[in-house]
């Protein structure tokens, strides 16, 4: 969540020493646009060194000395690099692997240095040097940013003036119908715009839907042209074919075969394929647990799982669904089950401790011939927590009654577009309040 980032930025520029930052995330979600603002708003200076616009810079790193990284830097900008007053943005840092292994002893040498790093194939550097890059712990701090929430979108549109309402409403002092009903319209422009800077952006000038998409295409074109990056020729093809089927396969349980029917070896072929998409977070894979216990992962199989996307609205765009249409009908007729899913997924993962690599898990019955399945599996102070996600206002949940029963767990999660309610075992929230079913559900029990 990217105003968590920033909160997370503050508290670090006030530490005497601190460690430096490496900011992760797909590209396109802001993070360069974050640090940078940051920098200028908080420090008397800002040096941003971009290795893919400026090469050269490169061979500022030769040495691993830092004063002569930063004497060799400021021959090349024309700058004065002094701790305190300096901001040191390390952008695309993945082009220049000894820039990453540097970052270590600028904790060490000069911890009263502010320095920043971002890069969004960063991963890849990691996993394929021939000399492995450790981060010791305690000398680099990851901080990872998402596309921005249903919540910051609000803000970036101009209705952040309901962010007081939904941070106080309870079961004690619901949302009013009418308001109910104008958020819900909120979240359809959500599902068609998404959590993209670039998109928000182009709907907040323009008002157009169609504008929006073609951001999108632009945005999809960029990760396409990207997959050359990710490994051997001999492997593009494969990650091209699997980054054009991933969107019809979104919250659908994953086969390989479903990505080419006329692989003879689909799994062979494409598991490498699926690590990196994994790895450059333009899918988000949801593994299968058995929820026995906590820590959830303990539990998971590998080999069950289902796929999210980056973002949605560059799901909708990927997909081809017509805005008009979907903004002129109701949300279950219109793939809104998947997309629905998508949602709450995506949501989720926006929310989380932007220090964590969070992971997301749902739930399905082992027994044959009883199909139960619970869309995610969470936990909440100390708990176990069933989710069961609706696209429309009403919906069957045998599923997650059932969760409850095998599992003995006291309280189960229903979202949807229904009003904030409570019945039984099960706590009904709309797509609107994920942010706030933490405090919702603590309520309750």
């Amino acid at each position: 969540m990217k105003r968590d980032v920033e909160k997370e930025l503050l508290l670090w520029k006030e530490k005497r020493e601190r460690t430096p930052l490496i900011i992760r995330g797909a590209r396109q979600v802001g993070k360069s646009y974050t640090i940078e603002a940051f920098g200028k708003a908080n420090f008397e200076q800002l040096v941003t060194i971009n290795f893919e616009e400026n090469p050269r810079a490169i061979a500022c790193f030769e040495s691993l000395e830092v004063e002569v990284i930063l004497k060799q830097l400021g021959y090349l900008y024309g700058v004065v690099i002094i701790p305190g007053t300096t901001l040191l943005f390390l952008d695309e840092i993945q082009l220049c692997p000894q820039a990453i292994r540097s970052l270590r002893y600028f904790k060490e040498k000069l911890p009263t240095l502010h320095v920043i790093a971002a890069g969004s194939l960063l991963e890849f550097v990691l996993e394929n040097e021939k000399e492995p890059l450790s981060f010791p712990v305690g000398r680099v701090r990851f901080l990872n940013m998402k596309p921005l929430s249903f919540r910051e979108f609000l803000q970036a549109i101009g209705q952040g003036q309901w962010e007081e309402l939904l941070g106080e409403c309870d079961l004690g002092k619901p949302i009013p119908e009418e308001f109910h009903t104008h958020l819900l319209q909120f979240v359809r422009d959500y599902f068609l715009i998404g959590g993209m800077p670039a998109a928000v952006k182009s709907y907040v000038t323009s008002r157009s839907y169609v504008e929006v998409q073609r951001e999108h295409r632009a945005l999809l074109d960029i990760y396409r042209l990207d997959l050359a990056k990710y490994g051997q020729k001999n492997e593009f093809a494969h990650l091209q074919k699997l980054f054009n089927r991933a969107p019809f396969l979104v919250a659908k349980h994953f086969r390989y075969s479903k990505i080419d029917p006329e692989s003879t070896n689909p799994a062979r072929e494409y598991k490498n394929a699926l690590h990196k998409l994994h790895q450059a977070g333009l899918i988000i894979p949801v593994y299968a647990t058995s929820a026995n216990g906590l820590p959830l992962k303990a539990e998971i199989n590998e080999k069950k799982f289902k796929l999210l996307f980056l973002d949605i609205g560059l799901l909708q765009t990927a997909l081809e669904i017509d805005p008009v249409l979907f903004g002129s009908t109701s949300f279950h007729q219109v793939n809104s089950g998947e997309l629905a899913e998508q949602f709450v997924g995506q949501e989720w993962l926006a929310y989380a401790d932007c220090y964590a690599d969070p992971s997301l898990y749902f739930w399905e019955t082992e027994k044959k011939g009883n199909s139960a399945e619970v869309d995610f599996i969470t936990h909440l102070s100390g708990k176990i927590v069933p989710i069961e996600v609706k696209a429309g206002q009403k919906g069957h949940l045998r599923s997650l009654a059932q969760f409850l029963e095998i599992k003995n767990i006291s309280r189960g999660l229903h979202l949807s577009l229904a009003p904030l309610s409570s019945r039984g075992h099960i706590l009904t929230v709309p797509f609107y309040l994920i942010k706030e079913i933490p405090r919702l559900y603590a309520s309750t029990n």
